[in-house]
C-alpha cells in the first residue's frame, strides 16, 4: 500500500507511469569528495558514465579515462570487463569483501566500484523505488530545515536489494521532491551519510536532482559541514 507522502512524492518526480516507461537510462557525471581521497581512489569516477537497468540492479561504470574497460554490478557480482568482451577481474559476493572495514579503509578498484554502483542505482531509482516488491515505507514525524518543514519516510530494505543500510530515511519538502536521505553505510562500519539532493532537471520527463552533496550527521540527525564527503554533478540523463 502507497502511503500519501510516498504519493505525492512519486508525482513530484515525473510519475511512476512515466518511469516505468523506460527500462534504462545513461547518465554522464563527475563524482568527487573527501571519501574517495580517504579510499585512496580520489580521481576513480571524477568522470565517468554510468549506465543502469530502471528496474533491476544492473549497471555499468564507465570512466572516462579507461575507454576500453569498465566495470559491471550486477546482484552478488561486480566485474571489470573489456570492451572486447574480455573479463580481466571479478569478485562474487562483494559484500562480503568489507568485513571488518571501517571508514578509514583503503579499497581497491572493485570496492570503490561495487560502492558507487549500489549507491548510483539507489539515487536515481529514488523515491520510485521504494514501491518495488519488498519495500516498506512508513511516514515520520516532521524536521525543520532551511526554513522549511520536511516530510520523512523511513524506508526498509529487503535483503534482495543492496543498498547502503536496511533502514533509511528521506526527507521530501513541501514540493514534494527529496530534500535529503539518510543512511548508515555498512560497508565503512556504519558511518553516516546526510545526502543532500538540489539543482531539479527535468530528463524526459523524470524530475531528478542534478547536484547531491553527501555529509556525516550527528546522533541528532544535524548536519556535520565539515568534511564534503561525496560530490556528484550530473551532466546529462538520457532514458530509454
Amino acid at each position: 500500500m502507497t502511503n500519501d507522502l510516498l504519493k505525492l512524492a512519486i508525482e513530484a518526480h515525473g510519475g511512476l507511469s512515466r518511469w516505468n516507461a523506460f527500462r534504462t537510462l545513461e547518465a554522464e557525471m563527475s563524482i568527487t569528495g573527501a571519501i574517495w581521497h580517504v579510499k585512496q581512489k580520489p580521481d576513480i569516477f571524477r568522470h565517468v558514465v554510468v549506465a543502469m537497468d530502471t528496474q533491476a540492479q544492473r549497471v555499468e561504470l564507465r570512466p572516462l579515462t579507461t575507454p576500453d574497460r569498465y566495470f559491471l554490478f550486477t546482484p552478488g557480482r561486480i566485474a571489470i570487463e573489456s570492451t572486447d568482451g574480455r573479463v580481466l577481474e571479478s569478485r562474487d559476493n562483494p559484500r562480503s569483501s568489507f568485513a571488518g572495514h571501517s571508514e578509514q579503509t583503503p579499497w581497491d578498484d572493485l570496492h570503490a566500484a561495487y560502492f558507487c554502483s549500489y549507491a548510483l542505482w539507489t539515487y536515481f531509482s529514488t523515491p520510485f523505488l521504494y514501491t518495488y516488491q519488498g519495500v516498506v515505507t512508513e511516514e515520520l514525524s516532521p524536521w525543520r530545515e532551511n526554513g522549511e518543514q520536511w516530510r520523512r519516510l523511513k524506508v526498509t530494505f529487503p535483503a534482495s536489494i543492496d543498498t547502503h543500510s536496511r533502514e533509511q530515511v528521506s526527507y521530501f519538502g513541501p514540493d514534494g521532491l527529496l530534500r535529503r536521505h539518510d543512511y548508515t553505510v555498512d560497508v565503512m562500519g556504519g558511518a553516516t551519510g546526510a545526502n543532500y539532493a538540489s539543482n531539479y532537471r527535468d530528463f524526459d520527463g523524470v524530475i531528478v536532482p542534478a547536484t547531491r552533496r553527501v555529509f556525516a550527521h550527528d546522533a541528532d540527525g544535524r548536519k556535520i559541514d565539515e568534511p564534503l564527503l561525496v560530490a556528484i554533478d550530473i551532466g546529462t540523463v538520457s532514458f530509454r
